[in-house]
C-alpha cells in the first residue's frame, strides 16, 4: 500500500466517507510525508512516516503536552502500522510566514510581533518547565540532549559544513575544542523538556491563539537550547536591539517559573546559541552542498552573520581557539560577506495581472523580466462559488494548491526566476520583474504571485515587492 493509499484508507475507515479532496503539502528538510485532506466543512492533516520509533516519540508528547494544558495538534487516529495518522488541522499561518509578510510590506518587527514574541517565549517557560516530568524513554534518537547528542551535532557541522565547503582545519585541535564546548555546556541544569526544533516555522497561529509542533524529536536538556533556537533563528533574521529585549523576558519568566540564576542563565544562554548554530550551519552544508538545495544556500549567510555577532559581542569564558579561529576565517571569506550586504541590494518585483487589461511594465527602467502565462491552468473562476474570492483567499487556494498542473508550473517558474535571482545577486544588479497573467488578473495570477513571492522570500536574500494590478 503506498503512503496515499494508506491515508485514503485510514480517513475512510475512520469516518465512512471518502475525502472530497487531498492535497499534498511540502516539508523542508523532512523525510515525513503530509496531506491536507478535504471533506465538506472539515479539513484534516494527514501524515506519513516510516520511522517508528519517532512516531511513537510524536504521539507520546502530543497526547502528554495537551493532558498539560499545552496547545498542541490533537492526534485523532493512527493506522495499524503506526506509520500513518490523523491530526488536527492548525491552518497555514506560522509566526515564521507572519513574519515574513512584516517583512515584505515593510512593517518590520512592529508591536504586533513583539508581543506575540513574548508570548511564545512565556508558553515555552510553561513547557519546558511542565515536561519535565514526562517519560523521556520515549525520545528519539536518545533520552537526554546529552556529550554523545553534542558530540553528532559538532560532527554534523565538521563534515557536512567543513569538509564540504573545503574549510582548512586540524582534527585533533577542532576535537579538542569541542570537548572544551561541550563540558561548557552541560554544566547547567539539562533537566527541562527540550523541544529541540522551537523555531518559528513551528509555530501556528489558529483561531486566535498560538499552537506548537513538531515536537517529536524532544529530549531532556538545558532550557536555553530552546530559546536559542527561536531568537537566533537565521531566516528569521531578529534584530539584535529585540533579541535582547525577547531574552531579558524569557529569563524573567524562566525565574518566576523555577527560580533560576539569571546571571548565569543568560551566560551559558550563548554557548547554546553557539552549537545550534553549528548544528544548523550541517544541515544547510548537506542540503545545500551535497543535496544542492539553494533553499538551504540561501541560510548559510545568515548564519555566519550570527556567528561574527557571538564572537564579537558574546564571547564565550572558555578557550577554544582553534574553533574560534576557524569559525573566523569563514566570516571573514570572500564569499561570507554579512547578509545585510545584500539585503535590500535586489528588488523582486512579482505581479499578477490580466491579459484583457495588459501585460505590466517594468517600472525599474532596465526593460525585460519574466512572464509567465496562467491561463492553462484549472480556472476556479469558472465556478459561481469562487467569483467572489482572489488567488488569496482559501477557497480560490484549496482549488488549485496540490493540482499536479499547478505545481508543475510553479516548480518551471522558481527554476528559472531561481537561477536568474542567483546570478543577479552575484552581479549586483538591483531589479528583477516577474509578472503571471491570466483572463481577469485574480485568481490563478494571484494565486501563482503569491505563492512566487513566499519562495523567493524563504530562498534567497532580497526584498519582494508584490502588485495585484487587478486589486489596486
Amino acid at each position: 500500500m503506498t503512503p496515499e493509499e494508506e491515508v485514503f484508507s485510514l480517513f475512510q475507515n475512520w469516518t465512512g466517507k471518502r475525502p472530497s479532496q487531498i492535497l499534498s503539502l511540502g516539508a523542508h528538510g523532512s523525510a515525513r510525508k503530509y496531506w491536507r485532506v478535504l471533506e465538506g466543512d472539515h479539513s484534516f492533516i494527514a501524515a506519513w512516516n516510516e520511522d517508528l520509533r519517532e512516531n511513537e516519540a510524536f504521539f507520546y508528547y502530543s497526547k502528554s503536552l495537551l493532558e498539560r494544558g499545552v496547545n498542541v495538534p490533537e492526534v485523532y487516529l493512527v493506522s495499524d502500522s503506526r506509520k500513518c495518522y490523523l491530526q488536527q488541522d492548525l491552518g497555514d499561518t506560522t509566526l515564521f510566514s507572519l513574519l515574513l509578510d512584516k517583512q515584505r510590506s515593510g512593517r518590520g518587527f512592529d508591536t504586533e510581533m513583539l508581543t506575540l514574541y513574548k508570548k511564545v517565549l512565556d508558553d515555552l517557560s510553561t513547557i519546558q518547565c511542565v515536561g519535565r516530568d514526562l517519560s523521556f524513554s520515549y525520545a528519539y534518537p536518545r533520552s537526554d540532549f546529552d556529550e554523545q547528542s553534542i558530540q553528532w551535532d559538532l560532527n554534523y557541522f565538521k563534515y557536512c559544513f567543513l569538509k564540504l565547503r573545503h574549510t582548512p582545519f586540524d582534527e585533533e585541535l577542532l576535537e579538542r575544542d569541542f570537548h572544551h564546548l561541550i563540558a561548557y555546556l552541560l554544566d547547567t541544569d539539562c533537566s527541562y523538556f527540550m523541544y529541540r526544533d522551537f523555531q518559528s516555522r513551528n509555530i501556528m497561529l489558529a483561531n486566535g491563539a498560538l499552537y506548537y509542533i513538531d515536537f517529536q524529536g524532544a529530549r531532556r536538556g538545558a532550557a536555553q537550547y530552546d530559546a536559542a533556537s527561536l531568537l537566533y533563528s537565521s531566516k528569521s533574521n531578529l534584530p539584535e536591539p529585540i533579541r535582547q529585549e525577547l531574552l531579558t523576558h524569557y529569563i524573567e519568566c524562566m525565574a518566576s517559573k523555577n527560580g533560576i540564576n539569571k546571571d548565569e542563565f543568560r551566560q551559558r544562554f550563548y554557548g547554546y546559541v553557539l552549537v545550534r548554530i553549528l548544528q544548523a550551519l550541517g544541515a544547510y552544508g548537506y542540503r545545500g552542498y551535497f543535496e544542492r538545495k539553494d533553499y538551504f544556500l540561501g541560510s548559510i549567510p545568515l548564519a555566519l552573520d550570527n556567528i561574527r555577532l557571538i564572537l564579537e559581542s558574546h564571547p564565550l569564558p572558555v578557550e577554544l581557539p582553534h574553533l574560534t579561529s576557524v569559525l573566523q576565517s569563514i566570516v571573514e571569506s570572500e564569499n561570507s560577506h554579512p547578509a545585510s550586504a545584500t539585503q535590500g541590494g535586489l528588488t523582486v518585483t512579482v505581479n499578477s495581472f490580466s491579459y484583457k487589461k495588459g501585460i505590466p511594465q517594468d517600472s525599474s527602467g532596465n526593460g525585460g523580466g519574466y512572464v509567465f502565462d496562467c491561463r492553462a491552468l484549472p480556472n476556479p473562476g469558472r465556478y459561481p462559488e469562487y467569483r467572489c474570492y482572489t488567488g488569496k483567499d482559501r477557497p480560490v487556494i484549496e482549488f488549485l494548491e496540490g493540482d499536479k498542473a499547478v505545481e508543475d508550473f510553479l516548480a518551471a517558474a522558481e527554476k528559472m526566476v531561481g537561477a536568474s535571482i542567483s546570478k543577479y545577486l552575484e552581479r549586483n544588479f538591483t531589479s528583477l520583474t516577474v509578472s503571471f497573467g491570466c483572463t481577469g488578473g485574480q485568481h490563478r495570477s494571484v494565486y501563482c504571485a503569491e505563492r512566487l513571492a513566499k519562495w523567493v522570500n524563504e530562498n534567497f536574500n532580497c526584498q519582494i515587492v508584490v502588485r495585484h494590478t487587478e486589486q489596486q
